[in-house]
């Protein structure tokens, strides 16, 4: 069978650390790049006696995201031990949580474009559990050292129902799932220092079939834009392992990012392997249903809701309401533009074109951003009555934004007569301006007059140039217009 005759599915587990100080049963600090094995103790390193006790906040985020996500989070959970030997796993097991969960059901949307807009991809669970340690394997030679430091950190882990049928749905489903969890502020989400990691089950099926295929779990993700290749090259292996007569094994299997390849790592385990039992040194976690209805009622407005706000109470369109939303912070920036401006589309605009290219170019996010909503309205307000252009308004916001780097709090309004970037209206300044233009380039008027009226815009520049961008654009073009209706 050819590629086209085979369908993907994929089911993804995403796993989180939580923002919390401390790890999940102990006190020691949760800090990435400290020294190695700094924060340890006896519950980290699995001291005889050392007995765990369980982090309420973690329990507070884990329950806020759950919510989110639209799950049932149930009053009575339990931990157990999942066994399984690694070299950074010290205790033997991973505190986890298996047939009593925390949470399960949900969903999450996925969209941005016409193909995927309004597809909801099923969340099965939501559970809590311990991080392990981190193996080493680039500090001393020939050798494999052992950091004990993010053993013991707050996870949860989000399971999707097998519900993706691509690579590009999974990665889309990881961007609304990340943007969910960063208005939630469970978790600062570096993919880099590993607080947010995902493992994907993939198997094929015959494009149309029912039943699912036996599936495969691709560890070592650290970016979306690595689960999608990862996932099209297993796809392509196991099409091309089936359509040649063999089977799919049930195996975990590493990608190298580097090499863009997908290699065997071990048989796929299954839960009996891991010998699940409640843990006894951990009681029940009951939750009251009045804590859990104050969290609910507690949550932020999400981003699905705040994008279709923004279209409906704001007139922006979708793609820019998608784009704004993309991150709570720069969405609450536009915002305040907005109701200082009072102009959402012009604020969405700037937000969108200089202040994401002013973020771009800098080492600092918005929340650091030296130019604030009302003074950037400040800006656009110029424009709007006339005072700048938009070109000139651009080189204020630029001024501004170099100023206040350094202390300065000096207004749009100072920046832009201090610069020389008031426009001119004045009709004799003007009617000089577009005398020069036309004399420079006769032929061209030439034909602007004989009815190529496109080229009304080529005048329009060159009259702009002329100034500084300190000629009103408006009355330049009603001044050329008239001038080359003139008989």
């Amino acid at each position: 069978m050819t590629a086209g005759a085979w369908e993907m599915v994929v089911g993804l587990e995403v796993h989180v650390q939580l923002r919390t100080r401390t790890k999940t049963f102990c006190d020691c600090a949760v800090a990435f790049a400290a020294p190695p094995n700094s924060n340890t103790c006896p519950v980290c390193l699995a001291l005889p006696g050392a007995l765990p006790v369980l982090n309420g906040r973690a329990v507070e985020l884990a329950v806020r995201a759950a919510l989110a996500l639209g799950c049932t989070v149930h009053e009575d959970s339990r931990f157990a031990r999942k066994h399984y030997f690694y070299p950074d796993l010290p205790k033997g097991y991973q505190i986890s949580q298996y047939d009593r969960p925390l949470a399960t059901g949900g969903e999450v949307g996925i969209g941005g474009d016409d193909a995927l807009a309004g597809k909801r991809i099923g969340v099965t669970r939501l559970h809590m559990e311990e991080d392990a340690g981190k193996s080493v394997h680039d500090r001393f030679p020939m050798a494999t050292a052992i950091d004990l430091n993010r053993a013991g950190v707050p996870l949860i882990e989000i399971v999707s129902e097998p519900d993706l049928r691509s690579a590009r749905e999974a990665g889309a489903y990881l961007r609304a799932l990340r943007r969910l969890l960063d208005y939630l502020d469970v978790s600062d989400l570096n993919m880099e220092e590993g607080s947010l990691r995902v493992d994907a089950n993939i198997s094929i099926r015959e494009a149309g079939s029912e039943s699912f295929g036996t599936r495969t779990e691709v560890k070592n993700l650290n970016s979306f834009s690595g689960v999608e290749r990862a996932l099209d090259a297993e796809y392509a292996r196991q099409v091309a392992v089936v359509s040649s007569g063999g089977s799919i094994e049930q195996q975990t299997m590493l990608w190298d990012e580097s090499r863009g390849e997908i290699r065997p790592a071990r048989a796929k385990e299954g839960s009996h392997d891991y010998r699940y039992f409640p843990d006894p040194d951990l009681p029940p976690l009951r939750l009251d249903p009045a804590w859990i209805t104050a969290m609910r009622d507690a949550l932020p407005e999400l981003p699905d809701a705040r994008r279709l706000r923004f279209e409906r109470d704001l007139a922006l369109d979708p793609v820019d309401a998608d784009a704004l939303v993309a991150d709570p912070m720069i969405a609450d920036y536009f915002e305040s533009l907005a109701r200082n401006h009072g102009d959402a589309k012009t604020a969405a605009n700037w937000v969108m074109g200089e202040v994401r290219a002013a973020l771009k170019s800098s080492d600092g996010g918005i929340a650091t951003f030296p130019v604030p909503p009302e003074a950037l309205a400040g800006v656009l307000d110029l424009v709007r009555d006339g005072t700048v252009s938009t070109t000139a308004a651009k080189r204020v916001f630029a001024v501004m934004r170099e100023e206040r780097m350094s202390g300065s709090s000096t207004g749009a309004r100072e920046i832009a007569e201090r610069e020389g970037l008031t426009q001119v209206g004045d009709a004799d300044q003007l009617e000089q301006w577009v005398d020069d233009a036309i004399a420079a380039d006769p032929d061209t008027w030439a034909r602007l007059v004989a009815g190529e009226r496109k080229l009304l815009g080529v005048f329009v520049g060159s009259v702009m140039q002329r100034s500084g961008s300190r000629a009103d654009p408006r009355k330049v073009s009603q001044l050329l217009s008239a001038r080359a209706a003139a008989p």
